[in-house]
């Protein structure tokens, strides 16, 4: 998949564990352990919001794209 999250960087950057992020988003952590490992399909607007106020960071800082691992246009 092109898109990859990132969000092990940025918690161990942080010094917050997945845990106590998950606390504080209120998602609990076997969704959050699946978003962590790439393995889902979608993210809320929402969740996406509330990660990035706990982390202080951009969406852009969690979520990264690679054009080289297929991403096919819907052109």
């Amino acid at each position: 998949m092109p898109v990859s999250v990132k969000l092990d960087d940025m918690l161990a950057d942080s010094g917050i564990t997945l845990t106590e992020l998950a606390e504080r988003v209120d998602i609990t952590i076997a969704n959050l352990s699946i978003l962590k490992t790439g393995k889902a399909k979608a993210i809320r607007f929402s969740t996406l919001e509330a990660i990035c106020r706990e982390l202080e960071c951009q969406p852009g800082d969690l979520l990264g794209f690679d054009k080289s691992e297929g991403g096919k246009s819907d052109a």
